[in-house]
């Protein structure tokens, strides 16, 4: 697997061998990190893969075991006070008083960061306009619909002006109309603002916007690079073949295909060739085996199953 790229650009978050232990489990192993000021950066594996964890080590919310890192220009360890004022993070779970309005949960996050009155006021206007909040000051968090409330934890999260947002997971349990909505939200601010990005999700379409991506899988670093770019050392196409022994179908077309990924009755294999005519011959081949033959451009969901299934994007 290749190493992370380094980057040019300053960096607004550096890890070295970050590594964090639970017990006997090895959440995060060794991971070496470098993200550059501005940049939006998409943090992508499997569930238990380490995202999380490595958050939370980042934002100075869990130490590591070993290792060291630095965010916005200040160690985690050395000076975690420093980082928290330059953090802004949305968890997975809400951190909104549901009890409490807008505006009032707007209030008492920016008197937890040492804001003046006045200044919340004011950022609180700016933020809920541009969030589409503007008409819901007054009103019950708990009034408030799911992808409401979803928008107003990222105003919370950037009350403060951080220099780093952490954007753990912030779509999930939303349906699709509350998802892209957010993303709006998310590209107005990015718009507005230079701050750095940090994002977990799991649906893969959004990390498509990203500058760069990371793939982790059991604690540690194996793919990092643009999306695109990614997707491009996965191959031209997909090769999707289904039939009912998919065993047997994978045995005989392995030698001739490469590698695949078998799921259910489906085996996905990289087709990179360019003339049909061997496609043909194993279909002519393979016959009744074969219930379909489908070849399809390749996408981030594809680079993500390959690297979760443990397998080389180039070969």
């Amino acid at each position: 697997m290749n190493a992370p790229q380094i980057v040019t650009t300053p960096a607004a978050i550096r890890a070295e061998g970050l590594t964090k232990r639970y017990g006997e489990v090895l959440a995060v192993d060794g991971l070496t990190l470098e993200i550059g000021t501005g940049q939006f950066f998409g943090l992508l594996g499997p569930n238990g893969s380490g995202k999380t964890t490595t958050i939370h080590m980042l934002a100075t919310l869990i130490q590591p075991n070993a290792g060291s890192a630095e965010v916005a220009g200040f160690d985690i360890g050395r000076n975690a006070v420093k980082a928290r004022e330059a953090i802004g993070i949305v968890f997975q779970e809400s951190a909104l008083d549901r009890t409490l309005t807008v505006a009032e949960n707007l209030r008492f996050a920016g008197l937890l960061q040492n804001l003046p009155p006045r200044t919340i006021s004011e950022r609180s206007r700016e933020l809920l306009e541009l969030f589409g909040l503007g008409q819901y000051r007054a009103t019950p968090v708990a009034a408030l619909s799911g992808g409401m409330r979803r928008a107003l934890d990222i105003v919370r999260g950037v009350l403060h002006q951080p220099k780093v947002l952490f954007l753990d997971e912030p779509t999930l349990g939303l349906d699709i109309p509350n998802r892209r909505r957010i993303w709006r939200f998310i590209e107005r601010l990015r718009e507005h603002t230079s701050m750095t990005v940090l994002l977990t999700t799991h649906y893969l379409e959004e990390a498509d916007g990203c500058d760069r991506v990371s793939f982790i899988r059991k604690g540690r670093l194996v793919e990092c690079g643009a999306p695109r770019a990614l997707v491009d050392d996965l191959g031209k196409h997909i090769l999707e073949v289904e039939g009912a022994d998919i065993e047997r179908l994978v045995a005989r077309l392995e030698p001739k295909l490469g590698p695949c990924l078998a799921d259910g009755d489906v085996a996905m294999f990289r087709w990179r060739q360019e003339d049909i005519t061997e496609l043909v011959q194993l279909q002519s081949e393979l016959g009744a085996k074969v219930r379909s033959w489908r070849v399809r451009r390749p996408n981030l969901n594809d680079v993500f199953l390959w690297v979760a299934a443990g397998k080389e994007l180039r070969s």
